[in-house]
């Protein structure tokens, strides 16, 4: 490379990674396109004028991982160490899914996403990116938490933010308790629309939830037998989709589903399917998913695993 080129590609290498410059904006500062400014940063990183060093404050236990694989068919799963922070656990599990999901967001078009404290950390530690290519597309209703951060619309906002991208939300309820009434709501245009995008997602990035997470909002918990018809909630392992499996990872509502969203039969067509779980009291929920093969992708810490195993055992 001649003087100039290597000159070049220092300044590009700086505006990208010093100053958080867009690509947008770069091709209008040295007026190249897209492509080149691209092919110019990888070749700044191969030939070692950049060079990036990862200091990261996770360890994963690959023991762990390799013995609950002997039991459980799963394309990716990932153990997180505890730190001896435990104050710090969940938000280590977080910041490395994070990781693992921008991964296969790259790969992707659509990515569906739900609501949750654990989704909520996860976007957090998002990296700042630009994909004028890609969207996020809420996938089941509302968890009616309209003034907290971790709303389902606003989740999904958040994450689009985080890449300039586009979205699409539900606006409305998780559940509709009158079957006629809910129809008609998933039937109608927008809301059809956004089940159609959600459909051809090659990516759903997903927490899991338990029987307390129903019973921590008023309404859904004066109205649990309604919406859980016939439901026994003493088989209730875990909640995914909105909706309540067992300990085998069977759904238990499957013959009268109030959900407001995308049908089971349809996201488990969805490619990848992205799970992370934070809590230790939430150990019966992983193995129920693991069990059922809900997720494709599963992100647990090391106490999680644990007592996965001395339930195996």
């Amino acid at each position: 490379m001649d003087a100039q080129h290597v000159h070049l590609l220092g300044q590009l290498a700086q505006d990208y990674y010093f100053s958080k410059m867009t690509i947008n904006k770069m091709v209008e500062k040295y007026s190249l396109s897209r492509y080149l400014i691209l092919k110019y940063l990888d070749e700044a990183l191969a030939s070692g004028i950049v060079e990036i060093t990862v200091h990261s404050n996770y360890e994963r236990s690959v023991e762990l991982e390799q013995q609950l694989k002997q039991h459980f068919k799963i394309q990716q799963l990932y153990v997180i160490k505890d730190p001896e922070n435990i104050g710090t656990r969940d938000d280590r599990v977080a910041a490395f899914a994070a990781i693992q999901a921008q991964a296969l967001i790259k790969q992707c078009q659509i990515v569906g996403l739900s609501w949750g404290e654990t989704i909520y950390d996860v976007i957090s530690h998002f990296a700042k990116s630009e994909r004028d290519d890609l969207t996020f597309v809420q996938f089941i209703g509302e968890n009616m938490r309209y003034h907290s951060s971790t709303g389902s619309m606003r989740m999904t906002q958040w994450a689009a933010t985080k890449y300039d991208a586009h979205y699409y939300t539900i606006p409305g309820p998780l559940y509709i308790i009158n079957d006629a009434v809910r129809q008609g709501f998933i039937e109608e245009p927008s809301i059809k629309q956004t089940l159609e995008v959600a459909k051809q997602a090659q990516l759903l990035i997903c927490g899991l939830g338990t029987e307390e997470s129903i019973d921590s909002m008023p309404l859904w918990r004066a109205h649990k037998a309604s919406i859980f018809p016939n439901v026994d909630p003493a088989q209730v392992a875990g909640m995914i989709y909105g909706r309540p499996y067992d300990i085998n990872g069977h759904f238990l509502n499957k013959a009268d589903d109030k959900t407001v969203g995308m049908a089971i039969s349809d996201i488990q067509k969805i490619p990848r399917r992205f799970g992370v779980v934070q809590g230790k009291a939430k150990f019966k929920a992983a193995l129920g998913a693991l069990r059922g093969e809900l997720f494709t992708d599963l992100v647990m810490s090391e106490a999680i695993a644990l007592r996965i195993l001395n339930e195996l055992n």
